[in-house]
């Protein structure tokens, strides 16, 4: 083979392997950073991976609010009607979080019924309600999946 084609060889092959390699590195970060949507359904039944970060959404069931009068920490039960687990938080809430309302929690999935919130976000107005929260609730058939339906077609952004 004559040494400039082999010169060149080498140095598309060496591009191809800084090229291959980048692009893994950039899938590899995009997958590590994925948090996924599951309904309390989902979680209840199984379905949602335990050790994973994830988004979970629903209504905060009536009742459910639990505080720890000496620190930061919470906990209630998110529910769609269909299913309901325990959430974990430690901060301070969303000033329009409340029992009945739609919220949507970003955390990890411990074990089957518990999940540790890192943030937990509310609706920012009476009417909206979370597009992901919407459609689990619809899905499920709970009879408040139709609050604010008709304003979430319209409205485009969200103060999340």
């Amino acid at each position: 083979m004559n040494p400039v084609r082999k010169k060149r060889l080498l140095i598309v092959l060496g591009a191809l392997g800084g090229v291959s390699v980048a692009v893994a590195l950039i899938l590899y970060a995009l997958s590590a950073n994925i948090n996924l949507f599951y309904t309390p359904q989902e979680v209840a039944a199984g379905e949602a991976p335990v050790g994973q970060r994830m988004r979970v959404g629903g209504l905060v069931a009536e009742g459910s609010v639990s505080r720890d009068p000496e620190s930061l920490k919470v906990q209630f039960d998110i529910t769609d009607g269909k299913g309901t687990f325990t959430v974990f938080y430690q901060g301070i809430l969303p000033d329009l979080f409340r029992e009945g309302q739609g919220i949507v929690a970003n955390g990890t999935l411990v074990r089957e019924d518990y999940f540790e919130a890192s943030e937990v976000l509310a609706k920012h107005d009476e009417t909206y309600m979370p597009p992901e929260v919407q459609e689990a609730l619809e899905r499920a058939g709970h009879p408040g999946a139709n609050t604010g339906a008709s304003d979430n077609k319209d409205k485009q952004e969200t103060s999340y």
